[in-house]
């Protein structure tokens, strides 16, 4: 068993033992622990066991693909420099790869062979032990699998030297073709997802109105500004600017189901952008405002305040949400967080919650079956479209990288503004 102590510096506790480096000589590693010692104690017995569990799975012929896929995960995805919200994604597929039966096998009998069966299993579909790719993921989930086990097989030859090769090299990926049904019936088509007229609109602010109060704001604000799901929940009332009537959108709310913590962190593209609006957002904002201080005026001491922590692991950043309410004692580590989209008693009004509220549009308004909150943003979008709005200034207000993306994925015209096209015609040739 590894040998190891604690020492305080400051007001933390930290821990250290030793561990052998690849010529096999002992090397000490330190690690930040927590103010409590009994705690850092508990974190230092934890980190010596999954050491011993790792020097006995080093050993080639004890590993599997998933020991492998562990170790990797945690030598090299967490410490590397992809982002936060791109490890979070290698993890979920990483639990899902080790659904699969070739998670089971023994490291040095894996050919190339399996490999590839296992990526076309993703590509086209299918089932294998609890791995279920369904008809196949798409290709962005394809090209994630594919660069997860390249890197793994790669750090398996090198360092870690389990391995003599990598057989992930002769591997190659294989991508549906896209068919199209010469004798689909008209009945069948369905171009895109349907914008939600304004009439809607009003059906849905009112039954939320009535059964759902929280996720009436997050609706109305993405509604106009085209915001997606956990942009709203991250915005904060310092974002917005009620005289030049603008919001600046700088983070996203999101679960890490991996850490089990609902934490913030940049936007989808990882850009700060402004959006304008209007004089309709403009009186709901002013109106939720004023609302929130008179509730958290009548429930005082207990209305909840929102904070986020800090939080280092490796060499990554997490920055955790928490709420508390004011008789509790907060710690210099949590900063406030004054959030816009909040539950009646001032907690955070998690993305899940608005998500779920949804799901009860879908189910129970009729004109509503297959709602969900990303129809929003789709409605903001056509309607920009639409009505003559520049496809660049719609770019800048979605946060796409790419024009392509706002013309490809929502430049979808209705019916009526078709056959408007196709009258011109008629028009000009007189």
């Amino acid at each position: 068993m590894a040998k190891g102590s604690v020492r305080k510096l400051g007001k933390k506790w930290y821990y250290r033992f030793y561990v052998e480096d690849a010529s096999g000589r002992l090397i000490q590693k330190e690690y930040v622990g927590t103010e409590s010692k009994s705690e850092t104690e508990k974190l230092l017995r934890q980190a010596m066991e999954d050491y011993e569990a790792k020097r006995f799975i080093a050993d080639a012929k004890n590993l599997d693909l998933a020991a492998l896929l562990d170790i990797w995960a945690e030598e090299e995805l967490k410490t590397g420099s992809l982002s936060n919200g791109t490890a979070k994604t290698y993890l979920f597929c990483i639990k899902r790869l080790k659904l699969h039966p070739i998670s089971k096998r023994k490291l040095k009998t894996i050919t190339a062979e399996h490999l590839q069966s296992f990526l076309d299993l993703v590509a086209f579909g299918g089932k294998e032990g609890d791995f279920d790719a369904g008809n196949g993921y798409g290709r962005s989930y394809l090209w994630i699998f594919s660069a997860i086990l390249k890197h793994v097989f790669r750090f398996a030859v090198f360092p870690k030297k389990y391995i003599a090769y990598n057989p992930m090299e002769y591997v190659v990926i294989h991508t549906k073709k896209d068919n199209s049904d010469l004798f689909v019936s008209e009945t069948d088509i369905d171009e895109s997802t349907t914008p939600i007229t304004p009439e809607m609109f009003k059906m849905l602010v009112a039954y939320l109105s009535e059964h759902h109060p929280d996720a009436v704001l997050p609706v109305q604000i993405s509604y106009y500004t085209g915001l997606r799901l956990g942009e709203v929940s991250g915005l904060t009332w310092q974002d917005i600017n009620f005289e030049e009537q603008y919001l600046i959108v700088r983070r996203s709310v999101s679960r890490n189901t991996i850490r089990h913590k609902t934490e913030i962190g940049t936007t989808k593209r990882a850009k700060v952008r402004t959006v304008y609006f209007g004089e309709n957002l403009k009186k709901i904002l002013w109106e939720a405002k004023k609302q929130q201080a008179l509730i958290q005026k009548a429930y005082g001491e207990l209305y909840q305040r929102n904070y986020y922590k800090e939080v280092r692991e490796k060499n990554r950043i997490y920055f955790e949400c928490y709420s508390f309410d004011g008789t509790q004692e907060i710690s210099g580590e949590y900063k406030p967080l004054d959030l816009v989209c909040r539950c009646r008693d001032g907690r955070l009004l998690t993305p899940k919650s608005i998500e779920q509220a949804c799901k009860y549009v879908a189910k129970n308004v009729p004109m509503f079956e297959g709602f969900h909150f990303h129809v929003l943003r789709h409605t903001f979008t056509t309607n920009l479209l639409k009505n003559g709005v520049s496809p660049k200034d719609v770019q800048e207000m979605l946060g796409h990288n790419r024009l392509s993306t706002t013309i490809n994925t929502y430049a979808h015209g209705s019916c009526e503004s078709k056959k408007s096209s196709a009258k011109l015609l008629d028009w000009l040739a007189g």
